[in-house]
């Protein structure tokens, strides 16, 4: 029974997903500071989008919405890694392998997000 925020995979998973994002962007050089802005930034909106929709879970419209959202947050870091990957061609420090890890990862969370969603579209 899911009791608490907490009880969601989807929020367990973004939030055990943020600690290789990081070390993912502070691999990044100084140069391409934008793009460890803005992969950090989508991927700490995740598990905040989640909690505030699982607050208002006796509406599944705004849970859906909410479901969304993080669905969306999740599919901006995979474009963001794609670019890190980019990048990664330049300088060797950025190993592709753990681009293409966290990608898989991030395609996981988004299939777990959507199916979750498509739960809750059912009960509005």
């Amino acid at each position: 029974m899911i009791k608490d925020v907490t009880d969601l995979e989807v929020y367990q998973l973004g939030l055990e997903l943020l600690k290789p994002l990081y070390i993912l962007g502070n691999q990044l050089p100084t140069a391409h500071r934008r793009l460890k802005y803005q992969l950090t930034e989508a991927g700490e909106k995740i598990p905040p989008q989640i909690a505030e929709g699982f607050g208002k879970k006796k509406s599944p419209r705004e849970f859906c919405r909410f479901l969304s959202m993080a669905l969306g947050s999740s599919d901006e870091v995979i474009t963001h890694i794609r670019e890190v990957k980019i990048v990664a061609s330049m300088y060797t420090r950025i190993p592709l392998e753990s681009c293409d890890e966290l990608i898989e990862k991030y395609k996981i969370l988004s299939r777990k997000l959507n199916r979750l969603l498509s739960v809750w579209q059912k009960f509005d």
